[in-house]
């Protein structure tokens, strides 16, 4: 069962819906920008809003790497692993931002600061490697450029 607000969120974006399947994608896409992610109670008022079981729900849900589970971080950042950031080193950049934050791609910290997540690619080739944090793009990042960036994010938090 979610809180009240979170009632009152999902009444305001199911009420822009019809019941129908079609509308599947682009409900769970609103419910995860209004929420960070897609709570077991959100899948089950979307199932039900939709006449579909909840297990159909996850399926697509999970099928599609767009979608969250669990919280995002405060800061949610999101590294490049298309061909040209991998060819520019993004595969260490994710290691060392793994090793650092204690997380694996998917995953948040404890403390719910930070999550990190990969991502096939943001299209921004030309400024390889690329790190998204939150809505900011970082581009041209090098392991010394990321891990200063860890440091000011730290020492805001």
């Amino acid at each position: 069962m979610g809180t009240a607000q979170e009632a009152a969120d999902m009444d305001a974006i199911l009420e822009r819906y019809g019941p129908d399947k079609q509308y599947l994608i682009p409900l769970l896409q609103d419910v995860q920008d209004s929420a960070g992610f897609l709570s077991e109670y959100a899948l089950g008022r979307v199932a039900k809003h939709l006449d579909m079981s909840e297990n159909d729900v996850y399926g697509v849900a999970t099928f599609y790497t767009q979608f969250r589970f669990t919280p995002p971080g405060k800061y949610h950042i999101r590294i490049c692993r298309g061909t040209a950031c991998h060819v520019r080193g993004s595969a260490a950049i994710v290691e060392s931002v793994s090793h650092r934050l204690g997380i694996c791609p998917g995953e948040t910290t404890d403390d719910r600061q930070f999550s990190l997540e990969t991502v096939a690619c943001f299209g921004s080739c030309a400024l390889a490697p690329v790190v998204v944090i939150n809505d900011h793009v970082y581009g041209r990042m090098s392991l010394r450029k990321v891990e200063r960036l860890l440091d000011e994010l730290t020492n805001e938090s």
